[in-house]
């Protein structure tokens, strides 16, 4: 493998960040919404898409590996942006930032989408009126959870909120385990044999595997907050092996729960009557508004950087207000889980996973004077952005069409 020049060692490191608090970050930062769209996404491909459930997993690992070597060869990078900075220059950092704000953009979208679903599961007769205007089913859910996230984009700290999605790993394991209460408890079994493929849908399952394993955007983040750095490939090991069983398992379970049956989120499946449903409702609830707001928070600062509001606390609650706001109305006007989740997988978790990490790598290597020629490293990039833009096409093309049949 031609990685000599990747493998210098990392800067001295400033961060206070312990190894095991590094990992619960990590594993939080993955594992996430995309539980409950895991048994979907098996019910779009069929068993053989676990070999690629699989392939996305490794492939996603490895990307991880080369932010990593990109942020080794210069003192000056720091966030995924500074990456694309170093790599392509300004350009690369504009693309870079697109990209990674999209998706950002999208998942607060995504977690709008799925308060409005599961606490319309809960209380499907609940309406209120905003003045003379009558809301009622899941708009009236989203609109509540639009208020209940505003406050708390309003901090200019976010280490309370930090703390509170620190316990999004507990979450995920509650949410297991509720599952499988219901699947063994509750007479639901698992009795249900599924496809053995669909080739008709394995681009939306292909897009669905890419959004779960989409923890880029914070890796740079989480890396220079290290105490000790070197042990950060160590970290991203652990956090893609409890992220990939956990996702596994629980893809498998509802898939043989519920089958072809499946709706995009597992906890819409899932008997009312229950009280493990419940529980894995309330988790799922809990999780996404503890989020919210941290998943916002660098868009917002983008938005405010390019406006010049600098530290004034109103204007800067108005960017935010406003930012909160245009992700309702998005929720509000596209209302599928599935379908918006598969885009935000296909066209911007894809690209920020695979595409842009290892153009930035072969960039940055061959800039700082790294092995040329088609070594075994340079094709398994140059194979990653092949298959990469395969998937981005072939998903961002099915989750567009069905949402317009949608609408």
């Amino acid at each position: 493998m031609d990685t000599s020049t990747a493998n210098t060692d990392p800067p001295p490191s400033s961060g206070k960040t312990s190894f095991l608090k590094t990992c619960f970050n990590g594993i939080n930062a993955l594992s996430g919404v995309g539980l409950l769209s895991i048994p979907y996404a098996l019910s779009q491909g069929g068993w053989l898409s676990l070999i690629v459930f699989m392939a996305t997993a490794i492939t996603c690992f490895y990307t991880g590996l080369l932010l990593q070597r990109c942020m080794d060869s210069s003192s000056l990078v720091n966030t995924y942006p500074d990456i694309g900075a170093h790599a392509f220059g300004r350009r690369g950092r504009l693309i870079v930032a697109t990209f990674m704000y999209l998706e950002l953009y999208l998942v607060a979208i995504d977690f709008l989408i799925l308060e409005g679903d599961n606490l319309h599961k809960l209380f499907p007769a609940a309406s209120f009126r905003l003045g003379a205007l009558h809301v009622s089913g899941k708009h009236a859910f989203v609109l509540a959870a639009t208020l209940a996230v505003l406050p708390t984009t309003w901090f200019s700290s976010l280490n309370v909120l930090a703390y509170v999605a620190a316990g999004g790993a507990l979450a995920s394991v509650l949410l297991i385990a509720a599952v499988l209460w219901v699947g063994v408890f509750d007479g639901v079994g698992f009795r249900e044999r599924g496809r053995l493929v669909r080739w008709d849908s394995m681009p939306s399952a292909m897009s669905l595997y890419s959004f779960c394993f989409s923890g880029h955007a914070v890796f740079p983040m989480i890396y220079t907050g290290m105490k000790d750095r070197k042990r950060f490939p160590m970290v991203l090991s652990l956090c893609f092996t409890v992220s990939t069983l956990s996702y596994g398992l629980m893809g498998i379970v509802g898939y043989l729960m519920y089958g072809d049956t499946l709706k995009s989120q597992i906890t819409l499946n899932l008997p009312s009557a229950s009280v493990a449903a419940k529980v894995a409702i309330y988790t799922t609830l809990v999780n996404p508004l503890s989020k919210y707001a941290l998943v916002v928070a660098p868009v917002a600062e983008a938005a405010e950087g390019a406006l010049g509001v600098g530290k004034s606390a109103p204007f800067r609650a108005l960017v935010r207000t406003v930012l909160v706001f245009g992700t309702a109305v998005v929720a509000l006007a596209v209302p599928f889980f599935a379908d918006v989740v598969g885009l935000t997988g296909a066209l911007l978790s894809c690209t920020a996973t695979m595409l842009l990490p290892c153009l930035c790598y072969l960039k940055v290597r061959s800039k700082i004077g790294g092995a040329r020629g088609m070594g075994l490293e340079t094709a398994a990039c140059l194979a990653v952005v092949a298959i990469g833009t395969a998937i981005v096409g072939l998903g961002t093309y099915s989750s567009v069409k069905q949402i317009v049949g949608k609408l």
